[in-house]
């Protein structure tokens, strides 16, 4: 095999920057792209040029200004997210120039990457670097290890056109459930779910009453929930759960993409029928496992290369398309995973 030709270092790069923060709708005008000098690694740090990012329904609400667990992005700084780069300068030695690698700093083109916040991939395992930043492993995570899908199960997932849930009606399939129904905001995107990504029947934001929905499409009920939504999906999850159904809790889309800007979703959910039919609600998140991600993109190597997973996603070309991107995700634009090329 020939030696990898690591590409010579420019001397600017480009980076997106939050303009203003969001509280409205969401649009290209809250950004600016800034032309700026690629960074010099320090000790400890590797330089990264960024080849694909990934925009998030997180990074809406981390627009906001508003109080969060995770932090928020500044006005006149540079946003961050999960990407794929390859190394291009390494004074530490510990990694080595040309070596694929996922970080945590996206919408730039160039990075100066701590050593620790730096993963090692391995190029033959995914068919394209894109698919590393699949959202598969909190899917997988939260169906194996906080619902604990079970041969014969209904699942519901709510937001299954997303970035999670455009895998989780798959994976749920290649866990046993019995059936599978995801809730989604149009009728095009419902037919894409029922007949290519696992699920049995949908639901469709806007279409009617959800409680009503789902008793329709889950007459028996349902044994578990992956929700990324919240608000009145849960609380319809919940009415029609059967006893000792496990809900994991993923995603929060109804107060992160709400209508006219980032509001909250307060949900009331009855303590009674909690407790009466013993429902386990956890929350999951793959902080708490960092050993999943490389545990997921074994299975997900293994069922791509078969042909028993896809993987959808949106891909835009070019650093300058980030914002749009993001703004796209957020309008419900499209299905799986949205990403951008750099």
């Amino acid at each position: 095999m020939p030696p990898t030709v690591v590409p010579a270092i420019p001397a600017v790069h480009r980076e997106v920057r939050l303009a203003d923060r969001a509280e409205g709708e969401l649009t290209v005008g809250h950004f600016t792209i800034a032309e700026v000098p690629v960074p010099e690694p320090e000790p400890g740090q590797v330089l990264v040029r960024t080849r694909v990012m990934a925009v998030t329904a997180a990074m809406r609400t981390q627009m906001a200004g508003i109080r969060l667990p995770m932090a928020s992005f500044v006005p006149g700084e540079a946003l961050w997210g999960s990407a794929v780069g390859e190394v291009v300068a390494a004074p530490g030695g510990g990694f080595t120039p040309g070596e694929l690698v996922h970080h945590p700093y996206g919408w730039r083109e160039f990075a100066a990457v701590e050593e620790s916040r730096v993963r090692r991939l391995d190029p033959a395992e995914l068919p394209t670097p894109a698919a590393h930043l699949s959202q598969g492993a909190t899917a997988w995570g939260a169906l194996r290890l906080a619902a604990e899908v079970r041969p014969g199960d209904t699942v519901f997932v709510s937001g299954a056109a997303g970035g999670v849930g455009s895998l989780a009606g798959q994976l749920a399939r290649r866990l046993g459930a019995g059936r599978v129904v995801g809730s989604t905001g149009s009728e095009r995107k419902a037919a894409r779910l029922r007949a290519e990504l696992g699920y049995d029947d949908t639901i469709v934001r806007g279409a009617g009453p959800i409680e009503r929905q789902l008793r329709r499409a889950a007459p028996g009920g349902i044994d578990v929930l992956l929700d990324t939504v919240g608000g009145e999906q849960l609380s319809a999850a919940l009415a029609v759960a059967r006893p000792d159904a496990r809900f994991a809790l993923v995603g929060a889309l109804s107060s992160q993409l709400g209508e006219g800007g980032v509001r909250g979703a307060p949900v009331e959910l009855d303590a009674a029928l909690i407790i009466t039919r013993r429902v386990a609600l956890r929350g999951f998140g793959l902080h708490a496992h960092p050993d999943l991600p490389q545990a997921w993109t074994k299975e997900f190597g293994q069922g791509l290369r078969e042909g028993s997973l896809v993987f959808p996603h949106a891909l835009l070309k070019g650093i300058e398309q980030a914002p749009r991107a993001l703004c796209e995700l957020a309008q419900g634009r499209h299905i799986g995973a949205v990403l951008v090329e750099l």
